[in-house]
């Protein structure tokens, strides 16, 4: 039967309370499996498993209840290996490399920080800054809106300078927030959003990282500033023993929205 792997602990990490239920449907129970110095919290890897709310709250919560005991370097929803032995295999082979992630991620949560623009502020923003569309818009409306011609040429500016705010926004919204984090991991883009950032954030800074967000949010009201977090630092551990199983769930993470 395939292994299914939560994340990875020191062997020193203190043992999961009696009957700890991962994922599956009856729920698998979970176990450590043990290699050198380091450890994986495993279960078995139920067949046909999709990113349902239930299985991602279920891989959420034990790497909750790992958390709870120390540092645990989280694997991504329904990263699957072939058996026991291929984890500790794993574990072994990138002993050194674990053992350097779990010092470094030690006492850090991740935030992950999605922004947006409102709309009518933005396109506020950008007809007051720029005098060539101002100018084209309103020789549009003194023409009754303008031939077909104008009105496009009119909208293509407009996206186009709403793009460059976008790239310009998400940069300044990065280096207001970059102080306060260890590290920044820029995640893949996403519609609807022109920023899609993880920090990495000591425990203790948490309350300055979050301040440091309301101090953005202020000094750009025309941003929409979304905060997920804490969460497991998920975007600072390279990939584990385990495939992130793109044909077994969809290549799903817990940390997801």
């Amino acid at each position: 039967m395939s292994t299914y792997v939560y994340g990875i602990t020191a062997a020193t990490h203190p043992g999961l309370p009696e009957g700890t239920a991962g994922v599956g449907d009856p729920p698998r129970g979970v176990r450590i499996l043990k290699e050198g110095a380091l450890a994986a919290v495993v279960s078995d890897a139920p067949e046909g498993l999709r990113p349902k709310r239930r299985e991602l709250l279920a891989h959420q919560n034990v790497l909750s209840e790992v958390g709870a005991g120390g540092c645990v370097l989280p694997m991504r929803f329904g990263s699957v290996a072939p058996d026991d032995e291929a984890v500790t295999g794993v574990l072994a082979e990138r002993a050194e490399h674990y053992a350097e992630r779990l010092g470094a991620l030690d006492g850090r949560v991740e935030y992950n920080i999605k922004a947006s623009h409102v709309e009518e502020a933005v396109l506020h923003h950008v007809m007051a800054q720029n005098p060539e569309i101002r100018a084209l818009a309103e020789s549009n409306r003194k023409a009754g809106g303008g031939t077909y011609e104008t009105k496009i040429q009119l909208g293509e500016r407009v996206a186009a300078a709403v793009k460059d705010k976008e790239a310009e926004d998400a940069t300044t919204l990065e280096r207001a927030l970059e102080p306060v984090a260890d590290a920044v991991s820029v995640g893949p883009e996403s519609t609807g959003w022109l920023a899609n950032v993880s920090f990495l954030v000591k425990g203790e800074a948490a309350e300055e990282f979050l301040a440091a967000v309301e101090q953005a949010r202020g000094s750009m009201p025309h941003l929409e500033v979304r905060v997920n977090g804490p969460l497991p630092p998920y975007s600072f551990v390279e990939p584990g023993p385990a495939e992130p199983a793109g044909t077994v769930a969809g290549g799903a993470d817990a940390g997801a929205e």
